[in-house]
């Protein structure tokens, strides 16, 4: 198959920053034909999903998809009824290890995610939970008022953690630079509405409500969160992560003045303490139905925006500038369809995206019941993928 990319665009910047997106020039001509994977040597220099984030010449764009470990998998339902808790089976390291190491035994993606929760470091900060089947996240004891807050304590992952570092460490050793290790964490904003709403929550009143009527409280919150994060990220690194993604799923229930009052400086906070210490760490910023906020998330300073699927992939390059890689957006729905409407929707993001700087993902994470067969097609088309 065939494919023509070509695209121009001159987008104002929201604001003056460093890393302000710069307008996308038009892009060369991008032919993508369908092939079989060439057979490489078992250890490779340095993974492709590295080399693509930096704007290094690769001859496809490299491919890893959200919750490719997970409940879709056979082998996972398996190791469920082994291991009901899903505490335990994120926080024990041969666990994690071996959910980890699924999909990249089953399908060799080229990013290989750890296994764990965004909600992992809250023990560690004095703040009880628990992940309940059927129910989701629970948060014993909500915070609302500034007594709450203060009673969160200083994160020190290799103290509360340190099963995320062995694990991240093992993965390293398995994957052998064949593929990326990738770690993430969640960003304040969506970590706070969590302990603030008490769980998973569809109105966000609770943290609006303390955001709008006590702003101080939250924002002491927040600070808590970035200083942690930031120390979590620099730790998984250290420990084997190759790029670390941070979720901020629940920025975008925020207005966009509200996004840069409670999220924005948090997340340049995180990025500005992390780049101190590893500068050549790719950040990846994920942020679910983020379309009316794509300009102000390059602002950031990351290094990749993850697309969701309700933004054109085309018009989210535009958008972005051609500083910024971006990742996805493959609606998760689409693998529900047949092999040839999945390889028609590949070709169709990686078309748009243009050549380089590009991660082909989904927009969000496998959507349960998804047909494993399905994911082998999508893997398969995609890294048959040429420029």
């Amino acid at each position: 198959m065939g494919c023509i990319s070509g695209f121009s665009s001159s987008i104002a910047p929201l604001a003056a920053s460093p890393r302000t997106p710069k307008p996308l020039s038009k892009s060369p001509t991008v032919r993508c034909v369908l092939q079989a994977e060439p057979k490489t040597a078992s250890v490779v220099a340095e993974p492709l999903l590295l080399n693509a984030v930096r704007g290094e010449d690769v001859e496809r764009p490299p491919v890893w998809l959200m919750r490719q470990a997970g409940r879709y998998m056979k082998s996972y339902q398996i190791l469920c009824e082994k291991h009901p808790s899903f505490r335990e089976r994120s926080e024990n390291v041969d666990l994690v290890v071996e959910i980890s190491l699924q999909p990249w035994l089953a399908f060799k993606p080229d990013g290989v995610i750890l296994f764990s929760d965004i909600l992992t470091p809250l023990s560690g900060m004095n703040i009880p939970f628990d992940i309940v089947k059927g129910k989701g996240p629970v948060i014993f004891n909500p915070l609302h008022t500034d007594a709450d807050v203060n009673q969160v304590t200083e994160f020190v992952p290799e103290d509360s953690v340190p099963y995320v570092g062995e694990a991240l460490t093992i993965l390293r050793k398995e994957i052998n630079n064949e593929a990326a290790v990738l770690g993430f964490v969640g960003a304040p904003f969506t970590l706070a509405s969590y302990v603030v709403e008490g769980g998973s929550s569809k109105h966000f009143t609770k943290i609006k409500r303390l955001a709008f009527s006590q702003p101080e409280v939250l924002h002491a919150l927040l600070q808590k969160f970035a200083v942690s994060m930031a120390k979590y990220i620099q730790y998984q690194a250290d420990n084997g992560a190759q790029a670390v993604q941070i979720f901020d799923s629940w920025a975008t229930e925020l207005s966009p003045v509200d996004f840069e009052e409670f999220s924005l400086p948090y997340l340049r906070y995180i990025v500005d303490t992390v780049k101190e210490t590893h500068p050549s760490l790719p950040l990846i910023l994920y942020a679910s139905g983020s379309g009316g906020l794509l300009e102000r998330l390059a602002l950031t300073g990351v290094d990749v925006v993850s697309l969701d699927w309700s933004v054109d992939m085309a018009e989210g390059r535009k958008r972005l500038g051609s500083d910024l890689a971006v990742q996805g957006n493959v609606d998760p729905g689409v693998l529900f369809g047949s092999k040839a409407f999945i390889t028609n929707r590949i070709n169709d993001v990686v078309k748009k995206a243009g050549k380089g700087k590009h991660i082909l993902n989904l927009g969000h994470g496998i959507v349960v019941g998804t047909p494993e067969e399905n994911v082998a097609h999508f893997f398969e088309v995609a890294k048959g993928i040429r420029y």
